[in-house]
């Protein structure tokens, strides 16, 4: 089935529709709400948790030294960031990077099932335990489940650990590694992703 090509200027105005959120007490902490970046009609969709102090600051995801990290995880399979769409289960830097709570989580996800409902992505990559959790409504952990493809609604859910833990544990990384490589060989596996959307409805979100 071709994917719904989706005009830059919906998920734009949508985003102009939530920046200034208040409906949970983050709003009075944070300094931007971090919408997401990359294509908005790429096949890949990553998910992560939430917001840190970078990201806050510049209202960019993954800007800090996670998001280097991603970065080249990317480049291990021949992707970038333009390549990919990047969000978070939260929009909001939880105070000094603390875990979601669950009425945050709960408060939050339905700006995330409306990017998913307009993104349209093919492939979900959850990164860490409250991205996996919540989109495959399941509670097994990140290390049962990271490197597995999993069908969620209609779309391929491949959980990785968060590269954030990686920094904090090294040895993670060749697991973030191979989860990368399972990732690459299930978007080769589908022949219908990676093709080029029509010149006039292609762009980057540069939130």
């Amino acid at each position: 089935m071709q994917k719904w090509i989706m005009s830059k200027n919906e998920l734009a105005s949508y985003y102009e529709e939530i920046k200034e959120c208040q409906r949970c007490a983050l709003s009075a902490t944070r300094t931007n709400v971090v919408f997401g970046a990359g294509d908005h009609n790429a096949d890949l969709l990553f998910v992560g948790e939430a917001p840190g102090k970078n990201e806050d600051l510049s209202g960019k995801p993954f800007v800090g030294a996670a998001g280097k990290l991603l970065q080249y995880l990317l480049s291990t399979i021949d992707l970038t960031r333009d390549d990919v769409f990047i969000a978070n289960v939260l929009k909001c830097r939880p105070p000094g990077n603390r875990d979601p709570k669950v009425e945050e989580i709960k408060t939050c996800r339905p700006y995330l099932d409306r990017q998913i409902e307009l993104l349209d992505p093919k492939v979900i990559c959850t990164l860490g335990n409250f991205a996996t959790k919540l989109l495959l409504d399941t509670g097994e952990g990140i290390t049962g489940l990271h490197g597995k493809r999993v069908e969620a609604d209609g779309r391929l859910v491949i959980p990785s650990f968060h590269p954030a833990a990686a920094l904090y544990n090294p040895s993670l990384q060749g697991k973030l590694e191979q989860d990368f490589k399972v990732l690459s060989a299930a978007i080769s596996e589908m022949p219908e992703l990676g093709k080029e959307p029509s010149e006039s409805a292609s762009g980057i979100i540069p939130f």
